[in-house]
């Protein structure tokens, strides 16, 4: 898959245009913790997918409705479950895997219930963050993580070698990492080192 243009396409968020250029078009996609139904709407529109969604908040669900999208609440650390193996193509989780109670269990369950998983999430590791705790000693607010530690729907912070290290845990094959310096540009080839020091945002393609 090729990655979509984003200097021409009305989306808030530029992982979710690196996502869906992963996505084959005309694919089974299960979107957990899918907000407002942005990403699965774009789906739809750039990739023809048969999209369906997964949603805590009510206010996410009915945003997600109001766009015509195929959405039921539930919570992805305990719902998954109920889903049968490999029923869908992608199963992805767009920066939500850092507020998830078990995110061990649910990239598990990800796994199982699609072929391939595709998960996104900011980089704990970016220089910014280590200078914020090291210099300053305070945990970071930054354009990726604007709350402040006392009200951040964030739990699990990782890095990018937390993530892979979680993906050997599993069993994960690494198909595509993509990961974004802070103006949003694709890393080129380096060092998994330099990748985590000033890489902001990560999006991991992965399979059994």
């Amino acid at each position: 898959m090729t990655p979509l243009d984003i200097h021409s396409r009305d989306v808030n968020r530029i992982d979710l245009l690196v996502i869906a250029g992963l996505v084959a078009p005309g694919s089974r996609v299960l979107d957990v913790g899918c907000g407002d139904g942005e990403l699965l709407a774009l789906l739809q529109k750039e990739r023809r997918v048969e999209g369906r969604g997964i949603e805590l908040s009510q206010a996410g669900v009915n945003q997600s409705l109001a766009r015509g999208l195929s959405v039921i609440q539930g919570d992805a650390d305990t719902d998954l479950v109920d889903y049968p193996d490999a029923c869908f193509d992608y199963v992805i989780l767009s920066d939500t895997i850092q507020a998830m109670v078990r995110p061990k269990q649910v990239l598990t369950e990800m796994l199982r219930i699609g072929r391939k998983a595709i998960v996104s999430f900011p980089n704990f590791g970016h220089w910014t963050v280590r200078a914020s705790l090291g210099f300053k000693g305070r945990m970071p607010v930054t354009e990726n993580l604007p709350y402040s530690w006392y009200d951040t729907p964030n739990i699990h912070f990782c890095t990018l070698r937390d993530f892979t290290g979680l993906c050997a845990e599993v069993g994960a094959k690494i198909e595509t990492p993509v990961v974004l310096d802070a103006g949003g540009r694709r890393m080129t080839s380096a060092p998994w080192w330099f990748w985590n020091l000033f890489g902001q945002q990560a999006v991991f393609l992965l399979s059994r």
